[in-house]
């Protein structure tokens, strides 16, 4: 019986790491910075973001590069 425990303990354990994943859900996405600075444009001049959020915005992205 005191075998039992740390088997069932070892068993659960291994079971539950090989749950766990650290490849990404979906396909990688690469967008260039380029491209995000079009898309936060196009949210600005649709009225997604007023002018205070597109300028912060776009600073970060710029400054990110940099």
């Amino acid at each position: 019986m005191i075998w039992k425990m740390p088997i069932a303990a070892i068993l659960a354990a291994g079971l539950l790491y090989g749950c766990g994943s650290n490849k990404p859900a979906g396909p990688r996405v690469d967008v260039t910075i380029g491209q995000q600075l079009i898309e936060l444009k196009e949210a600005h001049d649709t009225g997604a973001m007023n002018d205070k959020e597109y300028d912060r915005m776009r600073k970060k992205l710029v400054d990110s590069v940099q």
